[in-house]
């Protein structure tokens, strides 16, 4: 059978956000499993917990005490973040990890996340993995949408989806708010947050349509934009056809009530194995490498590397 990753030239990081509205759908699992994939098929990763309020992803990787942190480029106790990562089991895989913050000022400012976000992009590797946190929170947008791809992970039950939905919204919103170059456009766009604002404006639809009325010239941005936007769906946990299908409904949705076009890229069964990964906390390629759900995370892996250059190619 043929390795489903299929390395193409490219010579910057790729950037991977992995994203999504609830808390325990599996976004740090994803994360410290396709970074180990991605690690064994021979990239250089280097994976970031962005979650200072509840990190774990070094449990997950089996770092059980990193010496330095997030949290210390947060405090200003270190300005170069390719100084806080750490080596993990896996070789070719190093860990920024999330421990140690300070709850009071937990994220990073306006300011201060933009140098973060720059400086993720100098690191020598080949690909850099955002593990984002749970919820809407500006930051947690800002680390999801500076992502060449963004990885929506959802569990197939509704609370799930109903917040999977809130996440793009806010993603959505924040994106195009950063793109307008109008004053009185990203005014418009600060209104269309409220659901109930008095305007009426119900949908990202409604939004462009308001724009293209306002400046058509901020309309063509705004269509350009939204184009662009294209998240990435992972539905995780499944255990039937129906479940499988979520993540066409889910694109479905995308494309009619937001306008963009999300692609589904794969799914992650309920398996007894990824249960014995989460219990020893160690990826579960170290676990079952052979198992279906590893099989699932090489297949949503190889989707990310269709842009990549070869592993060890970089200069």
């Amino acid at each position: 059978m043929t390795d489903p990753i299929h390395p193409r030239a490219k010579r910057s990081p790729r950037l991977v956000a992995i994203g999504g509205g609830k808390g325990g759908v599996g976004k740090t699992f994803l994360s410290s499993n396709l970074a180990t994939t991605l690690a064994a098929a021979g990239y250089r990763v280097v994976v970031v917990d962005t979650d200072i309020e509840g990190a774990n992803l070094h449990t997950w990787l089996g770092v059980r005490s990193p010496s330095v942190s997030l949290a210390d480029f947060v405090a200003g106790r270190e300005d170069d973040p390719a100084k806080l990562a750490v080596e993990t089991p896996v070789s070719g895989l190093r860990l920024i990890a999330a421990t140690h913050g300070n709850l009071a000022g937990a994220q990073p400012d306006d300011a201060r996340r933009l140098e973060l976000l720059k400086a993720l992009r100098r690191l020598p590797c080949d690909f850099v993995l955002v593990d984002c946190g749970a919820g809407a929170h500006p930051a947690t947008i800002d680390y999801f949408l500076v992502g060449d791809d963004g990885l929506l992970v959802l569990h197939p039950e509704p609370t799930s989806v109903e917040n999977t939905y809130a996440f793009v919204r806010a993603a959505f919103y924040r994106r195009m708010q950063a793109a307008m170059q109008k004053h009185d456009v990203r005014q418009r766009i600060l209104e269309a947050m409220d659901q109930r604002n008095q305007r009426g404006i119900r949908t990202p639809l409604d939004l462009l349509r308001e724009v293209q009325a306002m400046d058509p010239e901020e309309g063509t941005r705004f269509v350009a934009t939204m184009r662009a936007f294209r998240p990435r769906i992972v539905v995780n946990e499944v255990a039937s056809a129906e479940d499988i299908k979520l993540g066409f409904s889910v694109r479905s949705v995308c494309r009619k009530f937001f306008g963009i076009e999300a692609e589904y890229v794969g799914y992650i069964n309920r398996d007894q194995a990824v249960r014995d990964a989460v219990l020893l906390r160690r990826p579960l390629l170290d676990v079952r490498p052979h198992s279906d759900a590893a099989v699932y995370l090489r297949r949503i892996a190889g989707k990310l590397t269709e842009k990549v250059g070869r592993p060890g190619g970089r200069g």
